[in-house]
């Protein structure tokens, strides 16, 4: 019997530019190895897609509506291979070749996709090297941050703005991030989540335990040996030995 013929990787395309969706449409269709499932013009519909489609590979543009290509990298199943479709500065460039990120400069060639495709096989199914929320810290110009987060709750993709985060609780491999009444559980270490965020607005009092500086109502004793902070809100946070430390540092840089 004959070898049986290798199954197409499922291939997705998401890109808010339509020249650059139909060559990576061209390049992809005349790819053996490749099956197109489906485009998208913005970050929520590759979401929506990918959760649809189960794509094997996605060619992800950086900057996009309505999600950028990070955030949609952090709202994606693990397995999904990614290249990265950007006109980014060599800044950024630099953040990808650092992270071992597959990565397409705008314009690229049919030899350079080619070669893009070869590495990113190599690593199809293999946990990604680096987070989604590091990798965009890490292409970000110095002194720019987060301005909001975003959360996959069930089928929903939830907007956070940094601005209406109280603070964030370590629990596991998740974060519980809560703001007024309302929390979420989200994949991503506090440590992560912590350089993605502005130090002068973000106090980290607790190992598990990141707080929006102007939460803080007051700090009070708990027992002999221990204290919490109170927040505007009613909240009350543990503050360790060191928190302690990193608080006095903070109010101390933000001349209160």
């Amino acid at each position: 019997m004959g070898k049986e013929a290798e199954v197409p990787r499922r291939v997705l395309i998401a890109d808010d530019e339509a020249p650059a969706r139909a060559l990576l449409r061209e390049l992809i269709g005349a790819h053996p190895r490749l099956a197109l499932v489906g485009e998208a013009a913005d970050g929520l519909e590759a979401v929506e897609l990918a959760q649809d489609r189960h794509p094997d590979l996605l060619f992800l543009d950086v900057q996009m509506p309505r999600l950028d290509g990070f955030e949609v990298l952090e709202l994606l199943d693990r397995s999904v291979g990614v290249v990265f479709t950007t006109a980014y500065d060599r800044y950024a460039l630099r953040a990808f070749e650092v992270n071992a990120v597959d990565y397409l400069l705008k314009p690229f060639t049919e030899a350079r996709f080619a070669q893009a495709l070869d590495r990113v096989e190599q690593r199809l199914g293999v946990r990604r090297p680096v987070s989604a929320t590091a990798l965009s810290a890490a292409a970000r110009p110095a002194g720019v941050f987060a301005a909001r987060l975003v959360i996959k709750d069930g089928a929903r993709v939830e907007i956070l703005p940094v601005a209406e985060l109280d603070y964030a609780r370590a629990q596991g491999d998740y974060l519980e991030l809560v703001s007024g009444k309302r929390s979420w559980l989200k994949e991503q270490t506090l440590q992560d989540l912590e350089a993605s965020l502005d130090p002068t607005r973000f106090v980290r009092l607790h190992r598990s335990y990141l707080v929006q500086g102007d939460r803080l109502s007051r700090v009070e004793p708990t027992s002999k040996d221990a204290k919490a902070a109170v927040l505007t809100t009613g909240a009350r946070i543990p503050v360790s030995e060191r928190g302690l430390s990193r608080l006095r540092d903070w109010l101390g840089r933000a001349g209160r």
